[in-house]
Formats: C-alpha cells, structure tokens, sequence
C-alpha cells in the first residue's frame, strides 16, 4: 500500500496517489491530469478510479484531463453534484457515479464515510490506519463551514463521527500538513468544540 501526495494549483491542493499492486486510485486530481497520467503510465499502474472528497473547483483542476486519458470511473456525492455547477469552476463536465459505502484498491477495502459541513456531499476516505479528509478535518483546524451548502452544525457532527472512530489514524487532509487523529482530539480547537 503506497500514498504519495502532489500539492497542485494556487491553493496547494493535495492530491493523493494511492497504489496497490499494480492498481490505483487518485483523489482530487486538483490541477496537471496529464502529469497524473504519465505518472501512472511511467509506473505501470491501472487507475481504477477518480476520487473526489468533495465539489469545489480547486478539488478538480485535472479532472476531465485525466478521465478523457484514462476513461476512469469517477466518483462523488450525490449531495455534491449540484455543488459542483456553482462551485466546481466548470470543472464537473465528466460522468460521475455515486459512492457506495466502499470501494477496493486490488482487495483492499476503501470506506467511505460521509462528513458533510465543508460542502453537503463531503466525504472522508479510510484505507487502512490513513484518513483522507478533504477539506472537513485539517491539522488543527477544520473547513470553511460559509461557502454555499456549508454548515457548522453539520461539520461539528462529521468531526465528532471522525474522532469516535477506533484507534489513532494518519490524517491526510486537502490542504497543508498531515497529521494524526489522535492529536487531533486532543488539540484541534474545532474537534474539541464538536466532542462536548
């Protein structure tokens, strides 16, 4: 199981590369879809998938590139399609499906847990002991909850779902640093609020 991360685009989207076995699945191929590709193709890997934590357009910067080079299957929340045509910057012109509750990267189980807040159809991947939390759950900090379909009260639940879960994970955010969750419980301001 391997993660690389690519910070792409003005904002220093994180977009992650996971690989397993000669497979593959992107999440937020946020800018250089044809980059991504000669990546994949330099590495022998067949994309199984496009990934998308949620709808908003510096989030999918790559997108159409790398679907028109690999026709990979594209996935996102329903809550988020119509999201994606007032905050995807024109981005969301591909077919998409809906997640189910998981996906697999050559057998192993990819769970997708709904954590809306930062945008209604926002989700949060965990594969294995890592959880990549788009723009819900950031080192010691959280999502704007003031775009259009925001929520503080939502984001509060998703942050409190994120930190019952068992154990300590990696977190792998969509922007900036990563970090842990259990660090995240006990010093993230916004998770804190949301646990009491």
């Amino acid at each position: 199981m391997q993660v690389d991360t690519f910070p792409m685009g003005p904002l220093a989207t994180n977009c992650y590369l996971l690989s397993h076995n000669g497979h593959a699945f992107v999440i937020d191929p946020a800018e250089d879809g044809e980059s991504l590709y000669r990546l994949l193709t330099d590495r022998g890997l067949v994309l199984d998938g496009i990934l998308l934590t949620h709808a908003h357009y510096d989030h999918m910067g790559g997108l159409k590139a790398l679907y028109n080079l690999t026709g990979a299957d594209v996935y996102l929340h329903p809550a988020d399609f119509p999201i994606g045509k007032v905050m995807g910057g024109g981005h969301l012109t591909v077919p998409t499906l809906p997640y189910p509750a998981h996906l697999s990267l050559a057998g192993e189980k990819i769970i997708v847990h709904s954590t809306p807040g930062h945008s209604p159809g926002s989700v949060t991947l965990e594969w294995g002991d890592m959880l990549f939390t788009g723009d819900t759950l950031f080192a010691q900090s959280c999502g704007r909850v003031d775009f259009v379909g925001g929520s503080w009260d939502e984001m509060k639940t998703s942050l409190r779902a994120l930190a019952m879960l068992d154990g300590d994970r990696k977190v792998l955010p969509g922007h900036g640093e990563s970090s842990t969750l259990d660090l995240e419980r006990r010093e993230n301001p916004y998770m804190r609020e949301a646990l009491r």
